[in-house]
């Protein structure tokens, strides 16, 4: 586990603002960061940044998640035509699936 990149989980309360986002919004992992070291079996010491300074970097393994690196979810902009207001116009390529809704007196496609 020593030099694995690790997400860390944040503990949420409600009401309270974290990450500059509130609510259901609020992230619930943060990371990744690497781990440092392995204490015993149950803690891990993490390399923070230096905004999380005054946090303490021994956390237990129940509140870390293995980050796996995944480049299918990085959008690649420069396949894209932006305009001035930094824009672009999505443009379907097939329709796969269409749905009939049945109201009383007519049916609506969807």
């Amino acid at each position: 586990m020593v030099d694995e990149k690790v997400l860390l989980k944040v503990l949420l309360m409600k009401g309270n603002m974290r990450f500059r986002k509130k609510g259901k919004l609020s992230p619930r992992f943060i990371g990744p960061f690497q781990v440092l070291e392995r204490i015993r079996k149950v803690a891990c010491k993490l390399s923070l940044p230096p905004s999380l300074l005054g946090v303490h970097p021994v956390f237990h393994v129940s509140m870390l998640r293995k980050y796996h690196a995944d480049r299918s979810h990085v959008l690649d902009y420069s396949t894209f035509q932006l305009d001035e207001i930094l824009g672009y116009e999505e443009e379907p390529i097939v329709i796969v699936d269409r749905q009939v809704h049945q109201l009383r007196s007519k049916k609506i496609l969807r």
